[in-house]
């Protein structure tokens, strides 16, 4: 079901420290910052030749990213994203062998414009797993 590894997500406690960290120690391309306040987020992506890097930033008072943070204030590794082709099978398949999706297990879109999913780290061996649609 699950098809190419779309990007590694990891929280940071200051994002412009991190782009320069990325861009100007590593010599990666880094996007340019792009906010999402539906998802509490302010999100940058470093592309790598076979995949990304997503360095999340809290956005807004009731950010996830804030509460993680604070259980991990020098940042950490947040989730995962594997690419799915159709995202509602992978849903419905996915909950038909216990898996939990968070939220209301509906996509919504994400940083790529894509609809997303987020399924419950304790079904994955403490990984927080991003879904992601792709053409």
């Amino acid at each position: 079901m699950i098809g190419k590894l779309n990007h590694v997500a990891i929280a940071v406690p200051n994002l412009d420290k991190a782009i320069s960290k990325y861009r100007d120690v590593l010599g990666a391309n880094v996007s340019p910052i792009q906010d999402l306040p539906e998802h509490g987020v302010s999100v940058v992506f470093v592309e790598l030749e076979n995949s990304k890097i997503e360095l999340l930033y809290p956005l807004g008072d009731n950010s996830p990213i804030e509460r993680f943070l604070e259980k991990n204030p020098n940042g950490a590794t947040h989730h995962i994203c594997f690419e799915v082709e159709d995202i509602i099978k992978s849903i419905a398949l996915l909950k038909a062998k216990g898996a939990r999706v968070l939220g209301d297990g509906k996509p919504k879109i994400g940083a790529h414009g894509l609809p997303v999913v987020f399924l419950h780290p304790k079904d994955f061996d403490g990984v927080l797993i991003e879904l992601e649609e792709v053409d």
